[in-house]
């Protein structure tokens, strides 16, 4: 690996920023990229491969973020590039039905029990969105209930209290929401079942769904307690309220069936994205029949999309999925994660962090545990995240440019490169 210096990216980088400065506001297109939460000017990157990215100065990194979660075989896979080359030799979209639309509908109702029947969108905010519409729709009530601290895309109604770029920016309910939208959604702290107790006791016949992230990874990564998931269902199924788990990030990673799989819980409905996409943009929501059958054109709650189904993202999301049952991938991914965990665990023991991991997630908190919610999170100390982040991207390393998001492993990940990776993150946590 290349050692590259953050602070002074190469000319082609800073040339591009100033252009993107001139014409994209903030000089980027998702604002956690704009290195806000760590300092200095972000790099761009020509191309990727396996764990590897390189930058248009031609500097390569390790790269500990996999396009935020997409890239659970590594960057631009074999079986996926080609693929999605002679998918795109036939057409790169319809707006007709085409057969990819049915192969993957089943594979998802294959590998997601909860899930009866699912429509394809674009992203994970749209995703979360139609859950929500769904959800009040079908219980003809009007409000909502997140957990602070877990974001579920930019949708109006939930950036409440959000987590991931809206935490680290310091505002984390956005200008543009009308007060009367936000006094829809109610929040309470992650882990609290009380709190959520309280609420309902409240509220419980205005409650059209509870939505959350059953493993929450946008102000870091933390965990639900024992008991605590089962509490929401239990609470959820006494006032008739929906359960959404947005599962945009544990999908298809933690396990064929994402967190949901995991804790052994039956969500009434989900919203999907990044791993089965294989790295085009791609979304999905499922749930109980009864209640999709709600959406047009069976039902009267309304939700459409001109690339929903698109063929080359669903071929690439196919082809991901099979290679990763192929190889068992969730073991490798375990397997891999658990090397990470001991390696990271042996570099920080005695200090002021804490390291949290599920399956191929983890992240690296600059304060002391447990951390099982966000103001637990929101005690790190960011300014020596940002040290760390810098010092290991001049080594070759990029880890998420926020001490609140996670990191993200795949199967790319290779034990040699783990352990030049632990060796200099163990060196640079040493110097501290």
């Amino acid at each position: 690996m290349h050692h590259a210096s953050s602070h002074f990216p190469g000319n082609h980088s800073h040339d591009l920023w100033k252009r993107a400065l001139e014409r994209i506001p903030g000089g980027v297109n998702s604002p956690v990229r704009a290195f806000k939460g760590v300092g200095g000017e972000p790099f761009f990157v020509t191309k990727a491969k396996g764990c590897a990215i390189t930058d248009v100065d031609g500097r390569e990194y390790v790269d500990f973020v996999g396009t935020w979660g997409p890239a659970i075989l590594g960057h631009a896979p074999d079986v996926v590039i080609e693929a999605v080359r002679e998918a795109a030799l036939k057409g790169t979209s319809f707006g007709i039905p085409n057969p990819l639309e049915v192969e993957m509908a089943e594979t998802i109702c294959r590998m997601v029990p909860s899930v009866e029947k699912v429509r394809m969108v674009n992203s994970g905010t749209e995703a979360v969105m139609s859950c929500i519409r769904l959800a009040r729709g079908a219980t003809a009530r009007d409000r909502i209930v997140k957990f602070e601290g877990c974001y579920h895309g930019h949708v109006d109604s939930l950036l409440v209290k959000a987590g991931s770029g809206a935490l680290t920016l310091g505002q984390p309910d956005s200008a543009g929401i009308p007060q009367a939208l936000a006094e829809l959604t109610i929040t309470v702290p992650f882990n609290d079942l009380e709190a959520l107790k309280a609420v309902f006791r409240e509220s419980g016949k205005e409650i059209a769904a509870v939505i959350l992230e059953p493993v929450p990874a946008n102000a870091g990564l933390y965990l639900p307690m024992p008991g605590f998931l089962e509490g929401v269902q239990a609470l959820c199924e006494e006032h008739g309220t929906l359960l959404i788990f947005d599962e945009v990030m544990t999908g298809f990673r933690l396990s064929p069936g994402g967190a949901q799989e995991v804790f052994g819980i039956r969500p009434d409905l989900t919203a999907m994205g990044k791993v089965i996409g294989g790295g085009l943009p791609v979304g999905a929501f499922g749930g109980r029949s009864d209640l999709m059958d709600w959406l047009a054109p069976l039902g009267p709650v309304y939700q459409a999309g001109t690339l929903s189904g698109n063929p080359l993202a669903l071929t690439a999301g196919l082809a991901q999925l099979r290679e990763m049952e192929r190889i068992n991938g969730w073991q490798l991914l375990e397997e891999i994660g658990l090397i990470f965990e001991e390696g990271m665990r042996r570099a920080i023991h005695g200090k002021e962090m804490t390291f949290q991991r599920i399956g191929s997630m983890f992240c690296l908190y600059f304060c002391r545990g447990p951390i099982l919610n966000l103001a637990d999170a929101k005690g790190s100390n960011t300014s020596a995240f940002a040290r760390f982040f810098h010092q290991a991207l001049d080594r070759g390393f990029y880890f998420a440019p926020s001490q609140f998001e996670s990191g993200f492993l795949s199967t790319a990940h290779s034990c040699g490169i783990l352990e030049e990776g632990l060796k200099a993150l163990t060196e640079i946590l040493q110097d501290d």
